[in-house]
């Protein structure tokens, strides 16, 4: 049985604009993983830029308190130790858990702050803390922002036909930036 010449071409028409509906929805797919992956890298460019303001004001804080607190030298080597962590840690999971240690510290630094009247009412002192207290207030922000970037890049992973080429390309899924136990649990406040 033969095909007419008129046959052959309806049936190669439909085959190239079947092809080329499988090419514009791969070449979507691509895009639209490649956008939602850079968001991702965006918003943890600027978590990253707000953890390093907060661990390059931390030495003018000790500094600051260790004036008034000579004797607290475990507290600063706990700062310094944390600060130090935080400076090392590479991946999300390990800078999300540096930076609930520094946070840590750094409450306990405050803590600390409290017996010393003096220390409270330095200039130097208030502007640090009012300093430390927006960029936490940044920090909070952009981590916010990144784990929205994270929740759409991993969904739109999940759902087609994004599913079906997601990993052929290479896009894993990536983690929250989830914040400790210990900064969950709400602070003791003493009158």
């Amino acid at each position: 049985m033969t095909v007419p010449l008129g046959g052959s071409l309806c049936i190669g028409a439909l085959l190239l604009g079947g092809a080329v509906v499988v090419a514009g929805v791969f070449f979507y797919v691509y895009n639209r993983l490649v956008t939602l992956k850079n968001r991702v890298d965006n918003a943890w460019a600027q978590i990253d830029v707000q953890l390093k303001k907060r661990n390059d004001l931390v030495p003018n804080l000790v500094n600051t308190v260790k004036g008034y607190a000579k004797h607290e030298k475990q507290l600063f080597e706990n700062v310094t130790k944390a600060r130090a962590q935080m400076m090392a840690a590479g991946t999300v999971e390990s800078k999300a858990k540096a930076s609930g240690g520094l946070t840590d510290a750094l409450k306990s630094l405050f803590a600390v702050a409290e017996n010393y009247p003096d220390l409270k009412a330095s200039q130097n002192f208030m502007m640090l803390q009012e300093e430390l207290s927006g960029i936490e207030n940044k920090i909070a922000y952009a981590r916010t922002a990144y784990n929205d970037s994270v929740y759409h890049y991993n969904n739109t992973q999940e759902v087609l036909p994004y599913v079906v080429l997601a990993g052929a390309l290479g896009h894993k899924k990536r983690q929250y930036f989830e914040v400790s136990e210990e900064e969950k649990k709400a602070p003791n406040v003493d009158f």
